[in-house]
């Protein structure tokens, strides 16, 4: 039997421990690696690749929202488990567009986790049960609107990277070690991405990120 390989990301120990545990203990499980903060979990994923990152939504350095679309553009093929204590259709919402396929809630049931893992790992979505299930059909509907946002798509790969760390409250020099580029590189990059927008400063940028789907008003709201 093939043994689905999983990268466990969580900046609590106790808690990477208890994942560790429950997964080690299925026939169709192997944890190959753990990760504490999001930017050390996109550089494991990206030297160990996993099958599944089990990743949790708020970490130090990198959140896994951020550190899940860093994923997704360079290793599309790994899919990513969310886990969340986060309920808000904004959370789940940003978590899909991010690009995980699991979304699972910390106070579920450990069932779900295993679940979530397999289900990704056959390229399904999964839920948490306390999460409303037509999240997902409303999430792919308005990808489908969105998909014509015709600016946005004008931005290279690594603009619109750029772009989603400005909106996520992310300062210039953070990019710079978040990204492996220099800080020239990355003040270029936001020019362009102001160029090409029209966009000429950072509160237009979020209106147009919010306007876009990229991040959800409710959470500006309780930033």
């Amino acid at each position: 039997m093939y043994r689905i390989k999983i990268l466990i990301a969580d900046d609590h120990a106790i808690v990477r421990d208890g994942l560790r545990k429950l997964l080690e203990e299925q026939p169709d499980m192997d944890v190959i690696g753990e990760a504490a903060d999001g930017v050390q979990v996109v550089k494991k994923v990206k030297s160990l690749r996993p099958d599944v990152a089990l990743i949790d939504i708020a970490m130090p350095r990198l959140s896994g929202l951020e550190a899940t679309g860093l994923i997704k553009e360079s290793l599309p093929n790994i899919q990513i488990v969310m886990l969340s204590m986060h309920e808000k259709d904004a959370y789940v919402d940003r978590a899909l567009a991010a690009g995980a396929l699991g979304y699972v809630l910390k106070a579920s049931p450990t069932s779900d986790v295993l679940e979530a893992i397999r289900a990704v790992y056959r390229g399904k979505y999964f839920l948490s049960s306390k999460v409303n299930a037509q999240i997902i059909d409303t999430y792919l509907k308005n990808r489908k609107e969105k998909s014509d946002v015709s600016n946005y798509n004008l931005l290279s790969e690594r603009e619109q990277q750029v772009f989603r760390l400005l909106v996520e409250g992310r300062e210039t020099s953070e990019l710079s070690d978040i990204l492996c580029i220099s800080l020239k590189t990355v003040k270029k990059h936001r020019a362009n991405i102001m160029k090409k927008l029209d966009i000429h400063n950072m509160v237009d940028m979020m209106k147009y990120a919010v306007k876009i789907g990229i991040v959800g008003p409710e959470l500006w709201e309780e930033e």
